[in-house]
C-alpha cells in the first residue's frame, strides 16, 4: 500500500469542509462538486506555491473562491437560481419521516442561499466552518471590519428569515 502525498494527505482532511464551501457558494449539490473539483486541481497544479508552515485550509479556500469567481464571470451571474433537479424526486413525498433536524437544517440552507453573495461567503467561513475573523478576511482579500459587518448583517439576516430575531 503506498502512503499519501503531503498534497493529497492534506487535501483528504480538508475535502469535507471544502465541498460544505464549495456548495455555500455555488447553491448546488452539482456545481459544488464541480467546484470542490476544479479546486483540487487548480491547487494541484499549484501545489509549488504552497508556503509551508501556513494553513493549507486557508490556502484552499482562497483558491476555491477565485475560481468560483472566475466561473461565475464566465458564464454570467444569474440572477435566479433554479432548484437542483434532485429536488424533483422528492416532490409528492410524505414529509413527516423527516426528523426535525433535518427540517431545521433544511431550513436554515434555506435561508442562507436567500442571503447577498458577499454575506453568504462570510457566514459559511465563520459560522459553517469555524474559521476566525483574520482567516475568512485573508481568503476573501477584505478587511477584518468588512467581514466582521458582513457577518453581523449576514447573522441579522438569517435570524429574521428563520423568525428568531427582531
Amino acid at each position: 500500500m503506498t502512503s499519501l502525498s503531503p498534497f493529497d494527505s492534506e487535501l483528504a482532511a480538508v475535502w469535507p469542509r471544502l465541498r460544505r464551501f464549495a456548495y455555500a457558494l455555488s447553491r448546488d449539490a452539482a456545481d459544488a462538486d464541480d467546484l470542490a473539483q476544479m479546486t483540487a486541481e487548480k491547487a494541484f497544479k499549484s501545489f509549488d506555491q504552497f508556503q509551508p508552515g501556513t494553513r493549507f485550509d486557508s490556502w484552499v479556500f482562497r483558491i476555491c473562491r477565485t475560481v468560483w469567481i472566475d466561473t461565475v464571470r464566465s458564464r454570467g451571474r444569474r440572477s435566479a437560481h433554479e432548484a437542483p433537479s434532485e429536488a424533483a424526486e422528492h416532490l409528492g413525498h410524505d414529509p413527516t419521516a423527516a426528523t426535525e433536524a433535518v427540517i431545521d437544517l433544511g431550513k436554515a440552507m434555506q435561508a442562507l442561499q436567500q442571503l447577498p453573495d458577499e454575506q453568504r461567503e462570510v457566514v459559511a467561513l465563520i459560522l459553517i466552518d469555524g474559521f476566525g475573523y483574520r482567516e475568512a478576511a485573508e481568503i476573501l482579500a477584505q478587511p477584518i471590519g468588512t467581514v466582521s459587518s458582513r457577518l453581523v448583517r449576514g447573522r441579522q439576516a438569517l435570524l429574521a428569515m428563520l423568525g428568531e430575531g427582531s
